[in-house]
C-alpha cells in the first residue's frame, strides 16, 4: 500500500483525510504492524484476516451524516452493545460486524480502539 493509494482514496473526500490518519497511527500503536489495502470502497487492516475497514458506508440517513466523516467496520464473535454503533450485522453465526461513524478525531478514543484490539485477536484466532 503506497501513500498515493491512500490519497487516491480520499481524492473526493480529503477533508477525512486527518480522520484516517488518526486511526491508522493509533492501530500502528496499539495493535502493532498489520497490512494495509486500499481498496476501491474500503481500507482494510489485517493480520491474518481483516479485522477493520475505514469506508464512507451511508450507515445514516444523509440529513443525519455530518460533511466529513468516516465509518469504520470491525467484526467481533458478539455483538457489542454501545448507542456510537450506528449498525451491527451478524452475517454468519457468531460474527458480527459493526458499523461507527467518526466525524471528529476524538471519538478514534479507547472505548473504539479496544473493539478494534478485540476485534484483531478474534480475526487472528480465525481458521
Amino acid at each position: 500500500m503506497s501513500n498515493q493509494d491512500v490519497l487516491l482514496f480520499f481524492d473526493k473526500k480529503p477533508e477525512a483525510l486527518p480522520l484516517y490518519e488518526a486511526f491508522a497511527q493509533k492501530v500502528s500503536e496499539e495493535i502493532g504492524p498489520v497490512t494495509v489495502r486500499v481498496q476501491k470502497t474500503q481500507i482494510s487492516f489485517s493480520n491474518r484476516h481483516n479485522f477493520a475497514f475505514v469506508s464512507f458506508l451511508p450507515v445514516r440517513k444523509s440529513r443525519e451524516r455530518p460533511a466529513c466523516y468516516i465509518v469504520i467496520s470491525f467484526g467481533l464473535s458478539h455483538r457489542a452493545e454501545s448507542p456510537r454503533i450506528d449498525a451491527a450485522t451478524e452475517p454468519y453465526p457468531n460474527r458480527w460486524t459493526h458499523h461507527i461513524l467518526i466525524s471528529d478525531v476524538k471519538e478514534i478514543d479507547e472505548e473504539l480502539m479496544v473493539w478494534v484490539k478485540e476485534a484483531s485477536v478474534f480475526s487472528a484466532g480465525k481458521r
